[in-house]
């Protein structure tokens, strides 16, 4: 759980560097700090797959509950 708070951390990290990018005289470049968005992006995209899996882990339903049908089909 740990790694997936970094991996979110840094993901946030990356992105206020692209949002906050300047050129060499100063202002701010759009264009300049496009390889930090995209690795925003991907850890992002990590940090929310990480997620799902380790909660499709923990929340699994019972396997050996079984379910019992008691009415017939029509």
């Amino acid at each position: 759980m740990i790694g997936v708070i970094s991996l979110a951390a840094v993901a946030v990290w990356q992105f206020y560097v692209f949002v906050t990018f300047k050129d060499g005289t100063g202002l701010a470049d759009v264009q300049g700090g496009r390889l930090h968005l995209w690795v925003a992006v991907g850890l992002g995209l990590s940090a929310c797959i990480a997620t799902f899996l380790i909660l499709s882990v923990f929340l699994r339903h019972d396997r050996s509950d079984e379910m019992h049908i008691t009415s017939q089909p029509s």
